[in-house]
């Protein structure tokens, strides 16, 4: 099966996998991205990650950067 058929390769799905969690993908991409999940499990442990991941960097408050770092991130985001 190929795209055209509804099933993405582990690229695609893996490209698509942030969106995915973030719920900003299209119905129809995340039906793709579900049924890809559905198969490969590579891509499942992926997914695990990026989950425990967006858990780790969830869990950080502002309060504990380092007072250097957050001097610098103000900087960067005051020069957008």
């Amino acid at each position: 099966m190929t795209e055209s058929q509804g099933v993405i390769p582990c690229s695609e799905a893996v490209r698509r996998l942030w969106d995915y969690l973030d719920q900003a993908v299209s119905p129809e991409d995340q039906e793709k991205v579900e049924q890809h999940l559905s198969f490969c499990r590579r891509c499942c442990g992926e997914l695990k990650f990026a989950n425990q991941l967006r858990g780790f960097l969830g869990a950080q408050g502002a309060e504990e950067l380092p007072q250097h770092v957050r001097a610098r991130l103000e900087r960067f985001l005051a020069g957008l």
